[in-house]
Order: C-alpha cells, then structure tokens, then sequence
C-alpha cells in the first residue's frame, strides 16, 4: 500500500508519515493511485458537506467546499493552472511559452483563470442539490485526478532538461489513460447511475480536448498542465450535473 500513501502525500496535504510512502520508488509506482487519492478526497469533502448542510444554505456550504478542496490539496493545482495560463495566453512561441511558465511569479492571465475556476466551481457546485450532490462532490476530484492520469498516458514530457512531472515519466505507459479512463466511468457509474457515467463521459472527452491543446502549444506536457488540466475537468462532472438539473432531466 505505500504507493497508494504516496499519492496522498503527493497529491494532498493530508499529513502521512514519510514511512508509509516516502522513497522516490513508491512515488513513481503511485500514479496508478491518483484516482484514488481523488476518490478519498472526494469522500471528505462530502462528508464536510453533509455536516454543513443541518446549519448553512447551499452557497455558502458550497464556497466552504471548495476552499475545503483548496486546503486539502495545498492549492497545489491551482499553482499549475496560473503558470499554465501565463504561459498559454502570452501568444509567445514555444521556447518562451515554456520560460514563463517557469516563472513564479504569477501574471494577470494566471490570477483570472484562477479566480474564474474557482467562481466557476462555486456556482456549478451550489446549483448540484438534492440526491446527487454528495456523489457528485466525490466525483469532481477523482475526475480530476483520472484526467492527470489520462494525460500523462497520452502525452510525453515536454522540457528536456526534466522537471517535477518527469519523474512519473519515466516509465510512461498508455495503460495509464486506460486505467484513468476506467477508474472515472466506474467511479461515475457507481456513485450516480446515468448521471455520473454522462458526468464521467464529459470529463473524459475534456481531458482529451486538453490533451490536443496541450501538445499543439508546447509538444507534451510538463507538471503545471497536468495541474491545469486537473483543475478544470473538475468543472465537467458539477457542469454536467448542473445543466441535468436544469433542464429537468434529474430529480
């Protein structure tokens, strides 16, 4: 089990002491566990949520949940969003696109995509009620962890001096998108029947729209896009569910 631990020390800020997953070997071997990191994830934030809810409205629950999300993961991703964004929107080529990424300080393009995202992920998730919404608030992240995943089976690395995200690269496999892909159908069957498996469909099919934007811009991935891409199919599964609900397709 250290790779699993190893996941959640990587990909959370849970505290996991270092014996149970701390060698360079388990963090590599961790990948295959990414969903599940997101399934715990998920699991603690419908927890929260089921406790808010007997004292706060919807929004306010919902804004709480996300900045829970934030907490629980260190802001790590969101980190990779606004790197990606500078980047990204600078319309500069690829060499320089790369530069500003590594850049750490953080640009007006990254600040908006991240307060977008983060407003984005607050609405949709206070218009998810009723039955769904506690299976719909633990498949958000395992969506989002299963799009890492996805990604790095499909796209190789693109800085060749190495970098954070090259480690798990090592071995780089296609059975990595399989297992993603399988791991977010199951999870979206099992927690909410059709809903969750249309929810699941979508954020794969935005992985791969990720995927082709990111290679087209820079030629592979490195760990900020993983990161983006992370934080932005975690929209799919609340959109989904959202637009279900509105047009009265779920109860």
């Amino acid at each position: 089990m250290k790779p699993f631990f190893a996941a959640l020390q990587f990909l959370t800020a849970i505290p996991i002491p270092a014996a149970l997953g701390g060698t360079e070997k388990d963090l590599e071997k961790s990948i295959y566990f990414f969903p599940a990191a997101g399934l715990v994830l998920g699991a603690l934030l419908a927890a929260l949520d089921a406790g808010l809810a007997a004292f706060l409205p919807v929004l306010p629950a919902s804004a709480i949940v996300v900045a829970a999300l934030i907490m629980l993961t260190g802001g790590f991703h969101l980190d990779g969003l606004a790197d990606t964004a500078d980047g990204f929107m600078s319309s500069r080529p690829r060499e320089r696109v790369l530069e500003i990424m590594k850049d750490s300080r953080t640009g007006p393009m990254g600040v908006m995509a991240v307060v977008s995202v983060l407003v984005l992920k607050v609405a949709l998730l206070a218009s998810v009620t009723g039955a769904v919404r506690p299976a719909l608030i633990i498949l958000m992240p395992v969506a989002g962890r299963s799009a890492m995943l996805m990604l790095m089976g499909a796209l190789p690395y693109a800085r060749p001096e190495g970098g954070l995200g090259s480690l798990f690269l090592r071995s780089r496999s296609s059975l990595w998108f399989i297992w993603g892909l399988f791991f977010l159908i199951a999870a979206g069957l099992a927690a909410a029947g059709w809903l969750g498996l249309a929810a699941a469909v979508g954020a794969a099919l935005a992985t791969a729209l990720a995927a082709i934007y990111i290679n087209r811009k820079i030629g592979g991935i490195t760990g900020d896009t993983i990161g983006a891409t992370c934080e932005v199919v975690e929209l799919v599964p609340l959109l989904v569910a959202a637009a279900g609900i509105h047009r009265g397709l779920v109860a």
